[in-house]
């Protein structure tokens, strides 16, 4: 297969290419949650999910506060960072039944944060066999549920 169409990323980079500001500030701000997949708020904190995941009910859980720096995020702040991991760790369970689970930041664009500016903490369900043919070599993720879809479940499984 020389080719995998995905027009519907189209949208995504051409918006990308116009984006002013910080993803991670401008997606709250907009109070369109079902839209950009905010899945939970919080006081400090909220829960989006990935809209590039590596499996299905990849998470993050980002800080209003817009820093990259970690030792520098107060201390309810990364408390609650935790209660919400917590939190949407055990709705992903009940709702995924998955093998385990990846909890972690990546701080700094050499340690492959995507958005090195606005630091966040990902959770994502795992299970044994999830890395397949796809990812291994045409480095390409295949997910069997669309975003919505998880959003809706997510949704329900945290009672919101």
């Amino acid at each position: 297969m020389d080719y995998l169409w995905t027009p519907w990323r189209y949208r995504y980079i051409s918006e990308a290419k116009n984006a002013v500001g910080c993803v991670f500030c401008n997606l709250p701000a907009a109070n369109h949650d079902e839209e950009s997949l905010i899945v939970l708020r919080g006081a400090k904190n909220f829960v989006i999910l990935n809209r590039y995941p590596y499996t299905s009910g990849h998470v993050m859980i980002v800080p209003y506060t817009h820093t990259a720096d970690f030792a520098a995020l107060d201390l309810a702040t990364t408390a609650e960072m935790m209660q919400l991991a917590q939190r949407v760790q055990a709705a992903l369970a009940g709702t995924y039944h998955p093998d385990g689970f990846n909890l972690g930041m990546n701080l700094g664009r050499a340690a492959g944060a995507g958005i090195a500016d606005h630091l966040h903490l990902h959770l994502l369900p795992r299970w044994i066999g999830d890395t397949n043919f796809m990812t291994s070599v045409g480095e390409t993720r295949m997910q069997p549920e669309e975003l919505s879809v998880t959003y809706a479940k997510l949704r329900e499984a945290l009672h919101i």
